[in-house]
């Protein structure tokens, strides 16, 4: 004969074992980080009492811990739950960027003009969402309330990041649409090029006076991420930080300061056929710290 419920459990949880019980509660987790989960939601989905979940939700987040899978959070309170924060740990941050170093710097990456190409990256969903993991882990603490970008490479970076940050996306365009009704533009001169390039966003994208987090997939002059930050300034908007995949380090002097990047590009010659990419030490210290970004508009 099954053992009785224990009082407010139904007979639903008594055909889950516990190890059951916890891979649904990590898959529900998942699917919203950043997100506040209830304790009645996991209770009423698995029919087990809320002192049983806590009980859980404390091994999954020791879990998580131990093994530098990001965070899981309890907030008290009757309004409060749970969330999951993707977070990398040290070990794991530098196994990603040189990852990111080790495949950006193959030679069959150069194409005409030492540039170097990083399609393939930018919109893997594998490669994206650890990016996203990433620049969320540095940008924790920055209090951002939007993640911005420009079209079209920096969508999926910025759109993971976004996620696993729980915050909203806002996408620049290079010229307006119709369909989103009334637009701010500005004018930027393209960092490399020198060419004069528009840039607009929708009034109705943004709330005036956010607090921002850039994100773009590639910085050399720094002319798009300058344009960014003013148009920004149009709504009255703070960034308080930029994060980019990959960043030159020639030219010294730039169009913006204060970002973050992944990764370094230190050579693409193509007369020798040579890419060099490295990871931004920076961003790997054992213990943990992360630059905070100083922004420098």
């Amino acid at each position: 004969m099954a053992p009785a419920p224990r009082a407010g459990e139904s007979r639903v949880s008594q055909r889950l074992r516990r190890s059951q019980r916890i891979a649904a509660m990590v898959k529900m987790l998942l699917d919203e980080p950043g997100a506040l989960v209830p304790l009645g939601r996991f209770a009423d989905a698995l029919g087990a009492a809320k002192s049983t979940i806590s009980e859980d939700l404390a091994l999954v987040r020791d879990t998580f811990q131990q093994l530098g899978l990001g965070v899981v959070e309890t907030v008290a309170g009757a309004a409060g739950g749970v969330r999951y924060h993707p977070r990398l740990s040290a070990e794991r941050m530098r196994e990603l960027l040189e990852g990111l170093s080790r495949t950006l710097s193959s030679a069959d990456r150069l194409l005409p003009g030492g540039f170097v190409y990083m399609t393939d990256i930018v919109f893997s969903p594998r490669w994206s969402a650890r990016i996203g993991e990433a620049f969320a882990t540095v940008f924790a603490e920055a209090g951002a309330q939007a993640v911005v970008t420009v079209e079209t490479k920096g969508i999926p970076l910025a759109m993971a990041t976004a996620r696993s940050l729980n915050l909203p996306l806002v996408v620049c365009r290079r010229d307006s649409r119709v369909t989103e009704g009334t637009a701010v533009s500005i004018t930027y001169v393209s960092g490399s090029s020198r060419q004069i390039s528009t840039m607009s966003l929708a009034r109705r994208a943004m709330s005036p006076g956010s607090r921002v987090l850039l994100i773009d997939d590639f910085l050399k002059g720094g002319g798009t991420a300058r344009g960014m930050a003013d148009l920004m300034a149009e709504f009255e908007a703070e960034p308080v930080g930029m994060g980019v995949l990959v960043a030159t380090r020639e030219p010294r002097q730039r169009l913006i300061g204060g970002f973050v990047p992944l990764v370094w590009l230190e050579a693409a010659d193509e007369a020798a056929r040579v890419v060099r990419v490295v990871p931004n030490e920076a961003l790997l210290d054992p213990d943990g710290h992360r630059p905070e970004g100083g922004w420098r508009p």
